[in-house]
């Protein structure tokens, strides 16, 4: 964490894929290898999750070469980075499965809640999660409030209460903030900052959760228009009460719209401030960090950014998170910045890998064939390894045991010619 324009700057980017997915997701494989190994879920689990840009890398590289785990990720095809797709499909493990998808990623998230309510596809391939359908996703996320508070509060002795700005599209990252803060952490104003696909913003500032047609940015990731989290606040928005929760989504899911007033929305505005910057305010973001503070962001941290200038909370008692590097979108830096900083190794690297993928429709039945498909052959695979390492085993124990023998034959006579 660091300091920057008089707030603070928590760089959550510095794990395998340079973003803050890694986080939780590093957790998360080794969460499920080690329940496999002790024989949880007939030590198989198929992973389906879907991906804006980061959720995809950060889940492959937590999970590639996992025993007993497949993973496929769907992704929009033609709406993430060049190199967010090539992080995915340069990853050369068998149990990895990158699939493009024709359509938006909130088609692709929708494959997946398909997939999950369809309970003979879910038992069959044992099915799993790495989306933030998994809470073991926001719990793993909730560490980095407290460590960004206590290291706040030790710079600065006076501050008790810490504001958080995060830039957020599926509502995860800031949930755990809000979970946080429920559990006691003392923190000031949770600040919902998004791009042009403002849905969250139109709900903490007016009320309106309604539904528009996805708009193409510059920071893909927030590249949402139903945050699948959202529904998890809107729970304890509701008091708790599952009848009302349903209501809501029932008419939302009926005609995408969703509208709160009165009391509600003043309590939603008490739980988060919000704000909104779009391709210009980002990229001017960008620019004015990099040649006024030397410090460079990537567009989807610059939104976070561009929020606390926005309600006048730059200050040091507030922490923006910097949720990837700005390496990953050099497309889009380079709009506001040139030259470039030099990219890290590991990403610049990625252009002379082969990669591998698989084009498909936006239709559940054929993801879920393609599904059976790759764990059959992986499973094939596995087998025909398994054999021919026994066949391998079995010959060593045959060679060992013929030299035995001949060891012991000579032996032998070697002894009787001495008597």
């Amino acid at each position: 964490m660091i300091q920057v324009n008089g707030h603070h700057v928590l760089e959550l980017f510095h794990g395998p894929t340079f973003a803050f997915k890694d986080v939780a997701l590093q957790m998360l494989g080794n969460f499920f290898e080690y329940f496999l190994e002790t024989g949880s879920n007939d030590g198989r689990l198929a992973i389906l999750g879907a991906t804006s840009g980061d959720t995809g890398s950060a889940a492959i590289y937590g999970l590639r070469g996992k025993k007993g785990v497949d993973c496929v990720i769907l992704y929009p095809k033609g709406r993430v980075s060049e190199i967010q797709e090539r992080q995915m499909t340069t990853v050369p493990d068998e149990n990895i499965h990158c699939v493009a998808i024709d359509g938006t990623f909130d088609d692709c998230q929708d494959l997946v809640k398909m997939a999950f309510r369809d309970p003979t596809f879910r038992d069959e391939v044992h099915l799993g999660a790495v989306n933030s359908i998994n809470w073991c996703r926001v719990l793993a996320q909730t560490t980095y409030y407290y460590w960004s508070y206590l290291r706040v509060t030790d710079i600065q002795k006076d501050t008790k209460i810490v504001n958080f700005s995060v830039p957020t599209g599926n509502f995860g990252d800031i949930l755990a903030g809000y979970y946080s803060k429920r559990m006691g952490l003392p923190v000031g104003r949770l600040i919902v900052a998004t791009n042009e696909n403002d849905i969250l913003h139109r709900f903490f500032t007016n009320g309106e959760y309604h539904r528009y047609d996805i708009q193409k940015t510059i920071s893909p990731s927030m590249d949402i228009c139903v945050s699948s989290n959202f529904e998890r606040y809107l729970f304890h928005l509701a008091g708790d009460d599952s009848g009302v929760l349903n209501s809501w989504i029932q008419g939302f899911e009926s005609n995408g719209k969703l509208t709160i007033s009165g009391e509600k929305l003043e309590e939603a505005k008490t739980d988060f401030g919000s704000a909104r910057a779009d391709t210009t305010m980002t990229l001017a973001t960008i620019k004015s960090y990099n040649d006024d503070h030397q410090y460079m962001l990537c567009p989807h941290s610059a939104v976070g950014v561009s929020a606390v200038h926005q309600l006048d909370l730059a200050t040091n008692d507030t922490v923006c998170l910097a949720t990837a590097h700005e390496a990953k979108f050099p497309a889009a830096c380079s709009r506001a910045v040139d030259p470039l900083p030099e990219p890290p190794i590991e990403l610049s690297q990625l252009y002379s890998l082969p990669t591998r993928s698989t084009e498909c429709p936006n239709d559940l039945s054929v993801v879920q064939a393609f599904m059976r498909r790759r764990i059959q052959d992986r499973i094939a695979n596995e087998d025909k390894k398994a054999s021919n390492a026994a066949k391998d085993e079995l010959k060593a124990m045959a060679v060992g045991a013929a030299v035995v023998a001949g060891v012991g034959a000579l032996a032998m006579s070697f002894f009787r010619k001495r008597s």
